[in-house]
């Protein structure tokens, strides 16, 4: 019981990440332009993306247009860019493992060498994606802040840290903790199983030298 509320917990919060790098990915608001000092045009609010940037005009239209070439962005963003589908990819294919292995809810030797191994598998690939989505998100949002410190970068062109950021850390957040939820649940049932093997054999040892002690005892006394 308890263990298919913990498949189901790690199952729901892989989902989330999933979704959430999904969106992260395709978000134009990871850096938006900053109302600072001269720069006090606040009707118009600039979006800059993995893919597009966008210029959103007083909350009434909003104009996006696809960046003509990759090599114009920054190394930041076109690190990110392989980073973030990557992590897309993997969460993917995480939350499909959990998915199988869902049905391994009790260690049964018949069930649990195949699906305890997808489990296992599930988990890491879970980690390593909200890894993979943690470097990207880290990155930009490390180069947004220096910028925005630098004095040397005109006020114009600083930016601040937008919504995409933030969901990127808690869906890398979700991820994580879907994968350590998984491989937590593979190593209980791993030391279960063990544990019930091992018995029967201490058992039957046991049996094996009282009855040995006993023959000798009867031969001895004869």
């Amino acid at each position: 019981m308890v263990g298919g509320a913990l498949q189901i917990a790690g199952l729901l919060l892989g989902g989330i990440g999933m979704i959430g790098t999904f969106a992260v990915t395709g978000m134009p608001q990871w850096r938006v332009s900053a109302f600072i000092e001269n720069n006090i045009i606040v009707f118009e609010t600039i979006w800059e993306g993995l893919w597009m940037h966008c210029i959103r005009q007083a909350n009434i239209r909003m104009q996006c247009k696809v960046y003509d070439s990759v090599l114009a962005l920054s190394p930041d963003l076109q690190a990110s860019r392989g980073l973030m589908c990557a992590g897309s990819v993997l969460s993917f294919l995480a939350f499909v493992a959990a998915i199988i292995g869902m049905k391994c809810t009790r260690c049964m030797r018949s069930s649990w060498q195949g699906k305890g191994y997808i489990i296992l598998t599930a988990g890491l690939l879970f980690i390593l994606s909200g890894a993979v989505e943690f470097v990207p998100v880290c990155w930009v949002a490390s180069t947004i802040i220096s910028d925005f410190y630098n004095p040397a970068v005109n006020v114009a062109q600083k930016r601040e840290l937008g919504e995409a950021l933030y969901l990127g850390w808690a869906a890398a957040f979700c991820l994580i903790a879907a994968g350590s939820i998984f491989c937590c649940f593979y190593r209980c049932c791993e030391k279960t199983r063990s544990y019930g093997y091992s018995s029967p054999t201490h058992y039957s040892t046991d049996s094996q030298q009282r009855k040995t002690e006993s023959s000798y005892s009867k031969s001895q006394y004869v």
